[in-house]
């Protein structure tokens, strides 16, 4: 199943792509997916595309609300 926020979609590849995909990831310690993610990315930065980067999910307690207005009090 793909984490939150991330898209999945079915891949087909050649064998001995991904027989090399899955050298390539141990060697640098990822799953083959995130490998491959990873070489999509290097892939369009040297094309020069800017990637839309979505701001995290914020984790833990929402922020304290504060009231910067002095004629509230």
């Amino acid at each position: 199943m793909a984490s939150p926020g991330k898209k999945a979609f079915p891949l087909r590849l050649d064998p001995a792509l991904y027989q090399a995909l899955e050298r390539m990831a141990a060697t640098d310690f990822r799953s083959v997916n995130s490998q491959v993610e990873v070489l999509l990315r290097e892939a369009l930065a040297r094309r020069g595309v800017k990637l839309e980067v979505a701001e995290p999910p914020r984790r833990g307690r929402p922020p304290k609300e504060t009231n910067d207005d002095p004629h509230d009090e």
